[in-house]
């Protein structure tokens, strides 16, 4: 009985590399919006905290939407096993527009927003990571984006009065670091994905 739960387990993991495998160009899209966010917060002129809020919005809301893309794209069968995508895209989404909508209320919390958001998304990617162990080489790049992203959100709770350029610079630094580890990790499910085509 053991054996076949495990079975099962591999096969659950396999489906969900393969569906992250084609659609690695999601993963890129994830990756490139978080730098292109963390290059505006810093080089926009006299950005204020509410315009910060409004890109930070308007971020979390394409990361979302890429998410719970990359989590319900492929067969039904296998979208059971993507739930940890499909949780982290609802929760960008919802974050998002609550700062798209209501931007001067969210600017008044910025950085608990984005504290919890970065806390909430590490979480998910640390347990996505983990279940991937066994079926991706670059697990790891998920992993450390999730660790990093908690780190960040503890970062942020840790430090309230910090003044706004303060902010700007660690959410754009949190950013760009998150950016860069999301576009390696997508080039590494393309790796993937070329080498299944090519086995089969």
């Amino acid at each position: 009985m053991d054996d076949l739960d495990a079975k099962d387990f591999e096969v659950t993991e396999k489906r969900l590399v393969d569906a992250m495998a084609r659609n690695w160009w999601l993963f890129l899209v994830r990756g490139i919006t978080a730098v292109i966010f963390s290059i505006l917060a810093v080089i926009w002129p006299g950005v204020t905290i509410l315009v910060l809020t409004l890109f930070w919005g308007a971020y979390a809301f394409v990361d979302g939407s890429v998410a719970l893309w990359a989590g319900i794209a492929g067969n039904g069968k296998s979208r059971g096993d993507r739930w940890w995508l499909i949780v982290l895209g609802v929760i960008g989404i919802l974050a998002g527009l609550l700062a798209l909508v209501s931007p001067g209320y969210v600017a008044t919390v910025l950085l608990l927003l984005i504290a919890v958001w970065a806390i909430v998304i590490g979480i998910f990617q640390i347990v996505g990571a983990i279940r991937l162990r066994r079926e991706i080489e670059g697990e790891w790049l998920l992993g450390l984006g999730g660790v990093l992203l908690v780190l960040y959100g503890v970062l942020l709770i840790a430090q309230p009065v910090a003044g706004a350029l303060s902010v700007i610079w660690m959410i754009s630094f949190g950013s760009f670091v998150f950016g860069v580890l999301t576009i390696m990790l997508a080039l590494k499910l393309r790796s993937q994905r070329r080498k299944d085509v090519q086995d089969t």
